[in-house]
């Protein structure tokens, strides 16, 4: 009989996929970051236009400022507090605040009775603090970090177009390529770096603060 091969892990990319799975208490799916606005407007209406808006995000929106504060937080040169100040002076609307708060005091809050020391921040921030010691390269965390918020995101079109699962997840693999390319450029960013022209997404953002008829909290 021939015995079993057992291939070595990375533990450390274990606890990240779990940190970051849909699984994970954050409560992620309540908020459509002002997608749903999109939506709603027609701007966006089938699995094209949502990779396109998605794109953008990622690449010159949150997406990218949050993967450079992700970054800078793991690195460790700059204080807690700094970052998480800058976090908030990046947030261009009230529920994009509420949003990325919300989301990291949830992280927090459910990781610190397994012995994590973190700060109430920004989802990044705090995600950055406790991936400190997972041994990860920063662009590896940044990666799946953005995959992640991407999911999220075909999520709601999936739901709200709506879109069938297929399609999303085709969706989603279409953006691979941008989540990669942002992650390895926000590892080698500096704080001089953040800042974001994704302009529709941040006007939507503001507008569904005021949508009569609303599924998301963002």
């Amino acid at each position: 009989m021939v015995e079993p091969t057992h291939m070595p892990i990375d533990g450390g990319l274990l606890k990240l996929s779990q940190w970051l799975s849909p699984g994970f208490p954050i409560s992620a799916y309540a908020y459509s970051h002002g997608l749903e606005t999109a939506i709603a407007r027609g701007d966006v209406r089938d699995a094209e236009t949502l990779g396109d808006w998605i794109i953008t995000v990622l690449a010159a929106g949150a997406g990218r400022s949050d993967a450079i504060l992700l970054c800078l937080t793991l690195k460790g040169d700059m204080p807690v507090e700094t970052l998480a100040e800058m976090a908030e002076a990046l947030a261009g609307s009230a529920e994009r605040w509420e949003e990325t708060r919300a989301q990291g005091m949830a992280f927090a809050e459910t990781l610190r009775p397994m012995g994590y020391e973190l700060d109430d921040a920004a989802y990044p921030v705090v995600l950055g603090q406790a991936a400190r010691g997972l041994d990860l390269a920063e662009h590896t965390v940044a990666a799946l970090f953005l995959q992640s918020f991407a999911a999220n995101l075909v999520s709601v079109g999936v739901r709200f177009i709506p879109l069938g699962q297929t399609e999303g997840q085709n969706v989603l693999a279409g953006l691979h390529e941008t989540a990669q390319s942002v992650a390895v450029a926000a590892a080698e960013a500096g704080a001089e770096d953040l800042g974001g022209a994704a302009f529709a997404s941040d006007l939507a953002a503001m507008a569904h603060e005021t949508q009569e008829v609303r599924l998301f909290r963002s």
